[in-house]
């Protein structure tokens, strides 16, 4: 398959010093149970990026995971053993 049926992406990890950047994938390959995008990088060569790393990845989560959130699961999960014992 050619590059050009391959496309381009946009890196959206972002501490990635290429984020935000629109890529072309020359390549794909699986790995570790996942798939890797080997994309011309312009003067830093070639890059290797993982799948969720990209545009091409799952969408970030509408709520970030944090402190108070988890006080909220655990206040959950707290709620539903209670009612379970009965």
């Amino acid at each position: 398959m050619s590059s050009d049926a391959l496309g381009s992406l946009v890196v959206t990890h972002p501490f990635h010093p290429l984020f935000g950047e629109r890529l072309e994938v020359l390549f794909e390959r699986r790995r570790g149970g996942g798939r890797v995008y080997v994309c011309e990088g312009g003067v830093l060569g070639s890059v290797t990026l993982p799948e969720d790393a990209t545009d091409r990845g799952r969408p970030a989560a509408e709520r970030p995971l944090t402190y108070e959130l988890l006080a909220e699961l655990c206040a959950l999960v707290a709620l539903l053993a209670m009612t379970s014992d009965g």
